[in-house]
Formats: C-alpha cells, structure tokens, sequence
C-alpha cells in the first residue's frame, strides 16, 4: 500500500484513524470534520490563485504527466505535482523550480503546502517534510526547504525539510507496520476525536467494551500501569479504588 499524505496526517493525530482509513472504512459523520476538510479545500484553491497571479502562463503547469523529467522542465511553478516512489506517494500543492545561479548547477525544487490555519504545528511542518522526502527521492537529490502557506493573509514559513527527514522516515516505517496488521490498534480517544470522520464509532466500541480510554483524565502513562495491575474497564476500576476517607480534624477546631 502506498503511503500517501492522506495517511501520513492521520497517524500524526490517532493510529486507529490511520488503520481505518487505510482498510477504507466510511466515516460515520460527523459535520465538523466536513467543515474542516471544505475549509482546507478551498483554502487550498485560493491559495494557488494567490501564489501563480502575475506568473506567464508558460512558466506554470497544473498536474504535469509523471512522465515529464522535472530536471529538464522549463516551468516555474508546477500545481498538483504527483509524486511517488516505492511505497511513498503524494500530490504536492506545488513544486517551485528555482534555476541555478552558477552554470553547470542543477536548479532547486521547493515543495509548498497550503494550510488554512493562522497557526502551524510540528504536524503541519512533518507534512510538508514529507511532500519533501517524497520529492527528493524522486529526483535522487536532497530537498533544502519547504514552504508553508498560510492563514489568512497567506503569511510564508521556511521549513528545513533534511532536519525533519530522520523523523518522517521513523513515522513512514511505523504506518507501513500499521496497515499490515489485520487488526487495528489499541483504541484511544483523544483530542483529535471532535474533528474525526471516526469519531462515533469509536466513541460506540469504547462504550461496549466499557475501556479505560473513556476516562480522558487518565494519561497513556496511568492506562498502561493499570492494564499491568489487571484494570481494563471503568467498571474493574470503580471497584479498584477505594474513595478517600475525610481526615478527622483536631480536637477543639471546627
């Protein structure tokens, strides 16, 4: 299977999101995350109006043929630019081709992503660092930056892809070992779960299995020392703890 941004952003956010969609699993609904993914699509368009206005027609290309040699192109700008190589593949937002300014030396290719968000997160610079080692791999040669485009004023973020690229192979190895199981992961509701296409069917299989993950306040950390002490439901750790007796007060004092 290949894996795909679409993938890659999921298992940022929640492993069982990304086993889910990886078997293809329909949403159970959930109108936030419509909202959120509208958003995202039609920032994305005016991003792409916002940063080819002024360019000659000539010197930009939307979705060139994966036959084209990028080395050899003549354009500046390259919108919808597919990629892939071995198991890893995206559509990358935008390539930008930089000439040389020595002769004899190889021109640059910048990938950029459109987020809709003022504010970024080490999430959203993984995924143009992925966009980054997709590129680079494919033209056999490190990729320098990438470029983020966002918010409402379509403010530019410089991201050093090559220092995230250790990271973004160890989480690539890790969605490659996720999608080969035939069974998902351990389930776990977190922030992420109001946004999520998923959100009532997990919500319903932590219900039924009465799981610990219903507990919000637990951290991964506290979950994990309880399943060694033998608590796996809501239910075994009502009757686990016992509530705390309320200290007598000293003689004389209300």
């Amino acid at each position: 299977m290949k894996i795909t941004p679409h993938l890659f952003e999921a298992f940022l956010k929640c492993p069982t999101k990304c086993w889910l969609r990886s078997k293809c699993e329909p949403g159970t609904g959930n109108e936030y995350a419509d909202w959120v993914r509208s958003q995202n699509e039609s920032y994305r368009m005016e991003a792409t109006r916002h940063l080819t206005a002024g360019i000659p027609p000539s010197e930009c290309v939307t979705n060139p043929p994966e036959t084209e040699n990028p080395k050899t192109a003549k354009w500046r700008f390259a919108v919808d630019f597919p990629a892939h190589v071995q198991n890893l593949e995206s559509i990358i937002h935008a390539v930008e081709r930089v000439p040389s300014e020595g002769r004899g030396k190889a021109a640059t290719f910048v990938p950029n992503r459109f987020i809709s968000t003022n504010k970024l997160t080490r999430d959203d610079k993984l995924l143009v660092a992925f966009d980054g080692l997709v590129l680079s791999e494919l033209l056999g040669r490190g990729s320098g930056i990438g470029k983020i485009v966002h918010g409402d004023n379509h403010a530019t973020l410089k991201v050093k892809a090559p220092a995230l690229a250790g990271e973004v192979r160890k989480r690539t190895e890790g969605i490659a070992a996720l999608v080969a199981s035939s069974s998902p992961p351990e389930l776990v509701l977190n922030r992420h779960c109001p946004e999520c296409e998923f959100r009532g069917r997990c919500r319903e299989t932590a219900i039924e299995k009465d799981d610990l993950c219903l507990l919000t306040g637990l951290s991964e950390t506290e979950r994990k020392e309880l399943n060694q002490r033998g608590v796996f439901t809501v239910t075994q750790l009502s009757k686990h703890v016992s509530p705390k007796t309320t200290p007598k007060a000293p003689p004389g004092k209300a």
